[in-house]
């Protein structure tokens, strides 16, 4: 079938198989050109085909020379339709790390459930040399998550908390239109946290603690946000930011229940990134245009795969160890957060209209960065030729 883009209110509903693997391939020669990493070989990635779950296993793996095993939930290709982009990206790097002689598989299963972490342990206890894990990088994004013990359903929602919120919301031209967010009931918020929380991250932990597969030393980490104030009212102070919060609290907790392994439990506060969710929300849009511009002027800009190598290089496994701030936070997002940057993000924020962000916003990066999450754009592919989604 010939496969293109298909786009509704910002989301891309199709994927393409020959562009997906040439950006993990892609990635993975980038990985393979980075100084080598001294870090354990035997990684668990929770969420591992897309986004920083990907990067950081690219890393791992082709930078750092480890065994992986990933965790994640596709769709797969079939004779009418693509499947999704994580789908044929765990297929390229499956194959591309084996060639490389190390060990590497991808189990496609929905990871809240108690039933995949069974499978998941039981794998385990022979994929690893001796049958522990080393890392634990919990990476999963989903927007709707059933509770492994009541059989419940929740939903997270993007609201605000307390006020309305009216921004800006940007389509993939740089076009403009104000949107209001109402306020969450106290249900939703409720939801947002069991869906985006800490809750799972801890279930997996406390899982493979009990089964004895965590290494002395055991280093786990998830992902959190934090951000620019302006961008607070709908992230930070939003119920996303409600989610945010319980996972940075998980980690306070993990870290006392791996304390007798010697092991850390901590977040890495990533930089702001084009995802599949940040294209269709109010203002963050905005602001990620206006801040790709400005950083990759002053040349601090960093994707997915450059943050995901430097924090394990530079910031877990370097020669100072684990490198957290006062509130035991890594910061990946420090260059993103450098005085100097966010201050021409807010000399430019108040005034924003179509004409200053086509000018003084990276708006061909911002687009080229989405369509490259499905697979398309990708340079060197022939869009036009027939391809098997299978």
């Amino acid at each position: 079938m010939v496969i293109e883009p298909k786009i509704m209110n910002n989301v891309c509903l199709t994927s393409h198989p020959v562009g997906c693997e040439a950006i993990v391939k892609r990635d993975i020669a980038w990985a393979k050109a980075q100084p080598k990493i001294a870090m354990p070989k035997r990684v668990l990635v929770l969420g591992c085909s897309t986004g920083f779950g990907l990067a950081t296993r690219i890393s791992a793996a082709f930078s750092g020379g480890a065994d992986t095993l990933g965790v994640s939930f596709e769709k797969e290709g079939s004779a009418k339709r693509p499947g999704t982009p994580g789908f044929y990206n765990n297929r390229t790097f499956d194959a591309a790390a084996r060639a490389e002689g190390l060990k590497a598989d991808s189990i496609n299963a929905d990871a809240f459930s108690h039933e995949t972490r069974k499978t998941v342990i039981e794998k385990i206890k022979t994929f690893f040399d001796g049958g522990q894990v080393d890392m634990v990088v919990y990476s999963l994004a989903s927007p709707v998550r059933t509770d492994p013990d009541t059989g419940e359903m929740y939903r997270s929602v993007l609201k605000t908390i307390k006020e309305p919120y009216t921004s800006f919301a940007m389509d993939l031209s740089g076009k403009l239109k104000n949107m209001t967010l109402e306020p969450a009931a106290q249900e939703e918020i409720d939801a947002t946290v069991k869906v985006m929380g800490g809750e799972d991250w801890a279930l997996w932990v406390r899982a493979l603690k009990d089964a004895g597969l965590l290494a002395k030393g055991v280093k786990t980490v998830a992902y959190t946000y934090i951000g620019s104030p302006m961008t607070f009212p709908i992230y930070r102070e939003g119920t996303i930011g409600q989610a945010k919060l319980h996972l940075e609290a998980t980690a306070n907790d993990l870290q006392k229940e791996l304390d007798g392994l010697d092991g850390e439990a901590f977040i890495s506060v990533n930089k702001a990134l084009v995802t599949r969710s940040s294209a269709v929300i109010p203002g963050v849009s905005v602001y990620i245009a206006l801040l790709f511009k400005i950083m990759k002027e002053k040349g601090t800009h960093e994707g997915c795969r450059e943050q995901m190598q430097r924090m394990l290089a530079d910031k877990i496994y370097g020669s100072a160890g684990t490198v957290k701030d006062g509130l035991g936070f890594v910061r990946m997002d420090d260059w993103e957060m450098a005085e100097d940057v966010q201050n021409v993000v807010a000399s430019l924020w108040d005034h924003v209209d179509e004409d200053l962000l086509a000018e003084k916003g990276d708006l061909e990066g911002f687009k080229q960065d989405y369509m490259e999450l499905h697979g398309f754009d990708v340079e060197g592919v022939d869009y036009s030729a027939d391809v098997d989604a299978l």
